[in-house]
């Protein structure tokens, strides 16, 4: 017994240390039986009601750790037995990084919640995913940076000094890495203007493919033929994009070349029978049909239509509905497509006509 009375460790008797963690396993045994009720029993009730309040309460309750509940002990057996003790301020120190630590789980917990329901409510709709991801991730990046901040001046560190020691830090950063700074403001962009988003068809010069992430520094894009294609973000935002995803119709234009022979009455009747041809399929409309020009060996009609939906393989089953229309019309008319062709005049040469005596 004198030896816990008398020996001290960090200027504090190990009797008094010894009572101090008695009374920390208490509390801590408490704190656990408390959540394992009342947390318990108040999800449940949560998960009953169409108030989403307590959904976020019950949420954030349950994303109460352990580590959390055992740092709550130790403060309130520390206020409860140490009071001017030498080490009293090292474990309120210590109890103050298990506070911060939890309030940035807390704080995670109700970022992802925030961004789960509002993507709910816009029916999932990729572009407002996208941006919803990125307000997110700048939400955690700000959160934390500011707790870390928080932790350094409870600690003791002049933080003015140290943020603007950053700031001519981050200068010198942003001059080495500027070509990630770069992809990253494209990533911003992207979020903000959303000239794309998840799932949209985009075309850049040869390559094409759909979008399957937009990252901070990259964009990927998986290709019909199977490969996924990888841009950095200032590479795809300084290229023309062509966004398929975004039409809502196509224009369609053809041309078909008859033979010269045609009669005139049937090439006054082909610009309707090429409409009859577009206006007998479905999901199309009729713009014009007319006799453009006189080609080297052809008669040349151009025909324009439009397909009211986005699928590339409507507007081909369209296509073809109307190249099998077209031809069955002008083999009923005796019509007969142009081919390419060439007439070749042969002129009789001089003398050609003489005998070969006489030809000298």
């Amino acid at each position: 017994m004198d030896l816990l009375t008398n020996q001290e460790f960090f200027g504090w008797p190990l009797l008094e240390w010894a009572k101090l963690i008695g009374l920390w396993i208490l509390f801590t045994a408490v704190g656990l039986g408390v959540r394992r009720v009342f947390f318990g029993r108040f999800t449940a009730l949560a998960a009953r009601t169409s108030n989403r309040v307590d959904d976020v309460i019950a949420e954030v309750l349950g994303g109460t750790r352990t580590f959390f509940l055992a740092v709550v002990a130790l403060w309130i057996a520390v206020e409860y037995r140490t009071e001017d003790a030498p080490a009293a301020v090292t474990l309120q120190r210590i109890v103050f990084v298990g506070l911060i630590l939890q309030l940035g789980l807390w704080g995670n917990d109700i970022i992802r919640l925030a961004a789960t329901w509002y993507a709910e409510a816009k029916n999932d709709d990729p572009a407002q995913v996208t941006a919803v991801k990125a307000i997110g991730l700048v939400g955690k990046l700000v959160l934390w940076s500011v707790l870390f901040l928080v932790a350094l001046d409870n600690f003791g560190v002049d933080i003015t000094a140290l943020v603007a020691g950053l700031g001519i830090g981050g200068i010198a950063i942003a001059l080495a890495v500027q070509n990630v700074l770069q992809d990253l403001l494209a990533y911003i962009s992207i979020v903000v203007d959303q000239p794309f988003v998840y799932g949209d068809f985009l075309v850049l010069n040869e390559l094409s493919g759909t979008v399957e992430h937009i990252g901070i520094k990259t964009t990927r894009l998986r290709s019909l033929s199977g490969e996924q294609i990888i841009f950095s973000n200032n590479d795809l935002l300084s290229s023309r994009v062509r966004n398929f995803k975004r039409m809502y119709e196509r224009r369609v234009v053809f041309q078909v070349g008859v033979t010269y022979d045609t009669p005139h009455e049937k090439l006054k009747a082909i610009p309707g029978m090429l409409r009859a041809a577009v206006e007998a399929s479905a999901d199309v409309r009729f713009d014009r049909a007319h006799l453009k020009a006189f080609g080297d060996f052809s008669i040349n009609f151009e025909t324009v239509y439009y397909v009211l939906v986005a699928d590339y393989a409507v507007y081909m089953d369209r296509q073809q509905e109307m190249n099998l229309a077209i031809h069955q019309r002008f083999t009923d008319e005796g019509i007969e497509f142009a081919f390419p062709t060439q007439t070749l005049h042969v002129e009789s040469l001089p003398g050609a006509g003489l005998e070969p005596d006489s030809a000298h």
